[in-house]
């Protein structure tokens, strides 16, 4: 079985619903499980601490989620343009995988959430991206044989999947966005499936 982690942080449930639908598409592609997990906040508070399950949605990534993929798929809100802190500061205790190359080769791709239209979405992928590259992952966006990338009027970009959810979280995912994040999730799984041989 190939396994696709799809890593995302969500405070108001947009990117949630991305992962979701990127984890659905992964699945696709026969003998394929995608692995949802998100990370716990980060606080400013020295002494604060979150609970070892989440009240609600996936369960907290470990490093052997990490190990056991065969590809990976980040998601994040944007902030001011760069992946969430909870995220990168996941990322950021990486360096044994690092270090050891134990992500180097496996296919990764990213997916992001705005409150508007012009909110950094592409910028964010970016972003995500540049871990992924000092790991020597093989990364990957959503080619434009995806049409709806050439139609959307709401979020998807070729570096990954997005969503506007605007300024209260009110715009539900467009069809566009849907198929864009399904095409996403499976280029990944398809890739992974490849590179393991």
């Amino acid at each position: 079985m190939t396994k696709i982690l799809v890593l995302y942080y969500s405070r108001h449930g947009a990117t949630l619903k991305l992962a979701n639908r990127v984890a659905r598409g992964a699945e696709m592609v026969e003998d394929v499980e995608a692995i949802i997990r998100t990370v716990p906040e980060v606080s400013t508070v020295c002494e604060a601490t979150e609970p070892a399950v989440p009240e609600q949605g996936a369960a907290y990534v470990s490093i052997d989620d990490l190990k056991q993929a065969d590809g990976l798929i980040l998601g994040s809100p944007t902030r001011f343009g760069l992946m969430a802190a909870p995220l990168k500061y996941f990322l950021e205790q990486t360096s044994p995988q690092w270090l050891s190359g134990s992500l180097i080769g496996k296919p990764a791709a990213a997916f992001t959430s705005t409150s508007s239209m012009h909110g950094g979405q592409e910028a964010t992928l970016l972003s995500m991206m540049l871990p992924l590259l000092h790991h020597g992952m093989v990364i990957s966006g959503v080619p434009y044989s995806t049409s709806e990338l050439m139609t959307t009027e709401t979020g998807g970009t070729p570096y990954g999947a997005s969503h506007v959810a605007g300024v209260d979280n009110q715009n539900r995912i467009s069809d566009d966005e849907h198929t864009i994040s399904l095409a996403l999730g499976k280029r990944i799984a398809e890739l992974a499936i490849k590179l393991k041989k």
